[in-house]
C-alpha cells in the first residue's frame, strides 16, 4: 500500500448513487479480518462469553453477604472488617480498569481477559482457604481487581464488533448479566452457606473463573485491531518519532517525512457520530511494535476527562450506579432487621431487583437505538452520540417518584409484595437510563472506547464506595423514607446533568475536539 493510498483511505459508501470515495474515519479503518463484518453467529459467541463473564464482577460484590455473619464468627473478626472486605472490592473494581484498559489497547482484549481471570481465580481460591480476615480482605481486593476487567472490555469489545447504531441494544443484552449477578448471588450465596459452609461460595467462584477461562482460551477471537484505537495510534506516533530522530543520525530512515505526519485534511471531520482523524499507515504499525512498557494508562485518561460533556455523563452514570448499591445493601438489612427473613428469602426478595434492571437494560438499549435511528433520518442522515440520550426522558419524570415509593414502603413495613414492585420499578427505571448513559459514552469516544468505559467504571466504583459507606449511618438515622427520598433528590439531579449533555454535549464535544486538533497540529 502506497503512502498516497495509507492517508487517504477510503471506501464505497452504499447510500451514495456516485462512485466517489468517502474518507475513513478511525473506526472504520481498513482491518484484517474486520469484526464488524463477521457472522451474527461468530458475534453471538462473543456476545455469550463476554455477558457469561461480567457476570462474574455482580455475583462476587454481593455473594458473600449471606455468610457474613459466619465468617464474623469463625474468623473471629468485626463486623467493620467484614463491610471492609465489601468496599475495598468495590474500590478496587472501580480503579483497576484504567490499567487493563490501557493494556488492552497495547496488547488486545484477548490477553487482558485471560491475565485477569487468572487473578480472579487465585484470589477466590487464596480466599477459600484463609484463616484470617486480613488474608479475605487482601484477596477480595485481588478478586475486584481481576473483576473489574471484564466489564470495562466487555463493553469496548462490543464497540469493536457493531456499529453504533447496533450498540444500544447490545449493550443493553451485555449489561444485564452483571445485573443479574447481584440478585443470583444473594440467592446462591445463602444455599452454599446454610448447605456446606462460607468457604463453598469462594471455591463456586473458582469453578466459575475456571470455565470463562477456559471458554476466552478456545472459544473467543481478539477483536482488537489496533488501526482503530486512539491509544495505540498516539503511543505510535511518539515511537516513530523516536525511531526517526534515532535513525536520522545515520541517515538511514525508512520511514518517509509523509507517513508521519497527518495533515490537516486527514484531520477532517465527518458529519457521522464516529468522526476522527485518518489512522498511521498500516506498513508503520508493522514496522514499529509496541511492547507492555508503552503502557500509560494516565494520558487516555486525561483526555477522556478533558471534555466537559464526558466528565457530567460520568457524573452521573456514577451517582445511578452509586444508587444501585445502596438500595442493595440497605434493602438486605431492612429485610433482616425488619421482617425477619433469613438469606434465601431476602435473595429472593432481591431478584425483583435484578429481573427489574434486566428488563430496563434490554428494552432501554433497544429504545435507545431506535432513537438514534430515528432522530438520525429526521437530520437529513446526520447523528450525534447526543441523539441517544433523548431515549431517556420516558423514565426520567418516573423514577424518582418511585424511589420515593420505594423508600417509604419499606419505612412504613408495607407488606413485601409492595416491596417487590418497588424494586422492580426502580431497577426498571435507573438501568433504562443508565443503557443509554453507558451506549453514550462509548459512542462519544470513538478510538477510545476500553478507556472511556474504564473512566467510567472508576467514577462509579468510587460513588459506589461512598454510598456503601454511609447508608448504614443514614439508615440509621434517618430511616428509609429519609435515605430514599435523598436519593430521589440525586436522582432528579441526575436527570438534570444527563439533558445538559443532551443540549449541550454536541457544542463541547466539538470544541473539545477542535482543541486537541489544534494541539496535535502544534506538535
Amino acid at each position: 500500500m502506497t503512502s498516497q493510498e495509507t492517508s487517504t483511505q477510503t471506501h464505497m459508501s452504499g447510500s451514495k448513487s456516485s462512485n466517489e470515495p468517502v474518507k475513513l474515519d478511525i473506526e472504520h479503518a481498513v482491518v484484517e479480518d474486520d469484526p464488524r463484518i463477521w457472522s451474527n453467529a461468530k458475534k453471538n459467541v462473543v456476545v455469550f462469553i463476554v455477558s457469561g463473564a461480567s457476570m462474574i464482577a455482580g455475583l462476587c460484590a454481593n455473594i458473600q453477604n449471606p455468610a457474613n455473619a459466619q465468617i464474623e464468627q469463625q474468623l473471629h473478626t468485626s463486623s467493620g472488617d467484614i463491610s471492609l472486605s465489601l468496599s475495598l472490592y468495590i474500590l478496587a473494581q472501580g480503579i483497576f480498569p484504567m490499567i487493563w484498559s490501557a493494556i488492552s489497547e497495547i496488547k488486545g482484549r484477548k490477553a487482558v481477559y485471560l491475565f485477569s481471570l487468572v487473578l480472579f481465580t487465585l484470589g477466590s481460591a487464596i480466599v477459600a482457604v484463609s484463616g484470617t480476615i486480613g488474608v479475605v480482605i487482601s484477596m477480595r481486593i485481588l478478586q475486584g481487581t481481576g473483576a473489574s476487567a471484564v466489564l470495562t472490555i466487555g463493553a469496548a469489545t462490543l464497540a469493536d464488533i457493531y456499529e453504533p447504531h447496533q450498540r444500544g441494544k447490545m449493550m443493553g443484552i451485555f449489561y444485564a448479566a452483571p445485573l443479574l449477578g447481584p440478585s443470583l448471588g444473594s440467592i446462591i450465596g445463602g444455599a452454599l452457606t446454610q448447605g456446606l459452609s462460607w468457604r463453598a461460595i469462594f471455591w463456586f467462584l473458582v469453578v466459575w473463573g475456571g470455565v470463562i477461562f477456559l471458554a476466552f482460551l478456545f472459544l473467543f477471537k481478539d477483536t482488537f485491531r489496533k488501526e482503530r484505537s486512539t491509544t495505540y495510534q498516539d503511543v505510535l506516533k511518539r515511537r516513530l518519532r523516536e525511531q526517526q530522530s534515532s535513525e536520522a543520525k545515520d541517515d538511514s530512515s525508512n520511514i518517509s517525512e509523509k507517513e508521519l505526519q497527518v495533515n490537516a485534511e486527514d484531520h477532517t471531520s465527518s458529519n457521522d457520530i464516529e468522526a476522527q482523524p485518518t489512522v498511521i499507515p498500516a506498513s508503520a504499525i508493522r514496522e514499529v511494535q509496541l511492547s507492555i512498557f508503552d503502557v500509560n494508562p494516565f494520558p487516555p485518561y486525561l483526555s477522556v476527562m478533558s471534555r466537559k460533556n464526558n466528565v457530567a455523563i460520568l457524573i452521573a452514570s456514577g451517582l445511578i450506579h452509586a444508587f444501585c448499591f445502596s438500595i442493595m445493601y440497605t434493602c438486605a438489612r431492612t429485610l433482616s432487621m425488619h421482617y425477619n427473613y433469613d438469606a434465601l428469602k431476602t435473595g429472593l426478595v432481591l431478584l425483583a431487583y435484578g429481573i427489574g434492571s434486566i428488563s430496563g437494560s434490554m428494552l432501554g438499549g433497544r429504545w435507545s437505538d431506535r432513537t438514534l435511528v430515528r432522530l438520525k433520518a429526521a437530520n437529513g442522515g446526520i447523528s450525534s452520540p447526543e441523539m441517544r440520550l433523548e431515549s431517556t426522558k420516558v423514565a426520567m419524570v418516573w423514577l424518582p417518584l418511585s424511589v420515593i415509593g420505594y423508600g417509604w414502603v419499606c419505612q412504613e413495613r408495607v407488606n413485601v409484595a409492595a416491596m417487590c414492585v418497588m424494586l422492580f420499578l426502580v431497577g426498571f427505571l435507573s438501568i433504562w437510563i443508565y443503557a443509554s448513559t453507558l451506549a453514550y459514552i462509548v459512542d462519544a469516544n470513538t478510538g477510545r472506547s476500553s478507556t472511556a468505559v474504564a473512566t467510567n467504571s472508576s467514577f462509579r466504583g468510587s460513588f459506589a464506595f461512598v454510598a456503601t459507606e454511609i447508608a448504614v449511618p443514614l439508615q440509621d438515622s434517618i430511616g428509609d423514607g429519609g435515605l430514599y427520598t435523598l436519593w430521589a433528590g440525586l436522582m432528579v439531579i441526575t436527570n438534570c446533568i444527563i439533558l445538559l449533555v443532551l443540549y449541550k454535549g454536541r457544542k463541547w464535544r466539538e470544541a473539545s475536539a477542535e482543541r486537541e486538533k489544534r494541539k496535535l497540529d502544534s506538535k
